[in-house]
């Protein structure tokens, strides 16, 4: 069922400067009309982040996930390429593999179709007497994927846009860090009661710390700086901080040392990006925290925390011990938006609800929502023509 006039007419009003727009209205963060209508544009078009490229190491690595409601698995080949593939067996669709591991093949639970790490059908049982069976034409669907900076993304639109130009000038405004180079440390998942991109927004605006984390990390954080004009799919903003971003008030003195290289600027502050649609992370000056979100329907979403840090960093001696403060604050704001989020979400579904106004302090969450509304827009047909916001300045 289409998307409601009201609901069309509101999108057009988050198209503009943070100053002027509007919030992205209420009925696409509860409706499920709409989360199809979302999911259609945003996940199935264009790119989606899938996290770190290190969670997938070595050859025969592997993680089914869901992207916009398609079953996908990425695993990694034996000459080492990261590759997607739809998670369906070529004979009748079963779902090929569940979580994550290592394996030598994916191979069907259900008649045991086994395919090698790069898609090619090579075990059929019993399809030997099927007249012109080819097994060369039942390989997996692939997926194109892309590695950057040490993110993993991937796409299922069927005619996706050049990676490059989707990323923009991503790799200007985070030269200073040395991302690719940082590693896992922990990853840990969860499920939260709130919409996706709620949660997403959250972790980009300085506009909630005094309110919602009065005690834990708000006086960490000074004023941000004003956010930079950006191209790409993708928001970012830097703010100083007093002591590590990534600790609470009480464990600055276990802060691990600066990474190595970063200009004096990128030395006292963090910078806080969001790669859309789902991908939101920290570059701190001593490491590197980040979440992935997928929608699980309108209402839940599965949400993963990743923490990285410097490889000289992880090989120091009391590293385990100390790498804990960091998780504790990681979490404790967490447990702390958690809240927050469910009873915004409680709000989000009163009839009543209606499009709010940015503040100066969520310009980041102001430049989704323009882009969401053009994404969503683009492939509406009763919507009118909007301007292209991919590679236009950030709407800061």
């Amino acid at each position: 069922m289409p998307a409601t006039s009201s609901a069309i007419e509101g999108l057009h009003r988050c198209v503009a400067p943070a100053s002027q727009a509007f919030t992205i209205p209420p009925a696409w963060y509860v409706d499920d009309e709409l989360f199809a209508e979302e999911t259609n544009a945003v996940f199935r078009r264009g790119w989606v982040g899938v996290g770190r490229a290190e969670r997938w190491p070595k050859a025969g690595a592997y993680a089914a996930i869901e992207i916009g409601g398609v079953p996908v698995v990425i695993g990694r080949g034996d000459d080492g390429r990261l590759r997607a593939f739809a998670n369906s067996c070529r004979h009748r669709a079963s779902q090929i593999m569940v979580g994550e591991g290592t394996c030598a093949r994916f191979r069907c639970p259900f008649h045991f179709w086994t395919y090698a790490l790069d898609g090619r059908l090579i075990g059929a049982p019993s399809m030997q007497q099927t007249p012109g069976f080819d097994a060369a034409e039942h390989g997996l669907i692939d997926f194109p994927v892309a590695e950057s900076h040490g993110f993993a993304f991937v796409s299922v639109d069927p005619d996706p846009p050049v990676f490059a130009t989707w990323l923009g000038d991503f790799g200007a405004h985070h030269a200073p860090w040395p991302l690719a180079e940082l590693r896992m440390a922990r990853r840990r998942e969860l499920v939260v009661d709130c919409n996706w991109k709620a949660f997403a927004e959250v972790f980009n605006e300085y506009y909630h710390l005094p309110y919602v984390h009065p005690d834990s990390i708000d006086e960490n954080y000074l004023e941000p700086d004003e956010p930079e004009s950006s191209s790409g799919a993708y928001a970012t903003q830097f703010g100083r901080t007093q002591g590590s971003g990534g600790l609470l008030d009480d464990d600055r003195h276990l802060q691990f040392p600066i990474i190595a290289g970063l200009p004096e600027r990128e030395r006292t502050g963090v910078r806080y990006t969001w790669l859309f649609p789902n991908v939101v992370f920290a570059a701190g000056a001593d490491a590197l925290w980040m979440y992935e979100v997928y929608p699980d329907g309108p209402h839940r979403c599965n949400v993963a925390q990743t923490v990285c840090f410097p490889e000289s960093t992880m090989s120091l001696p009391e590293f385990t011990a100390r790498a804990e403060h960091y998780y504790e604050r990681f979490d404790v704001a967490l447990d702390e938006d958690i809240p927050a989020l469910t009873q915004q979400h409680a709000g989000l579904q009163s009839p009543f609800a209606e499009q709010g106004r940015f503040s100066y302090l969520e310009p980041s969450v102001a430049s989704f929502a323009a882009w969401y509304a053009q994404r969503v827009l683009r492939v509406h047909p009763a919507a009118p023509a909007t301007p292209d916001l991919l590679g236009a300045p950030s709407r800061g």
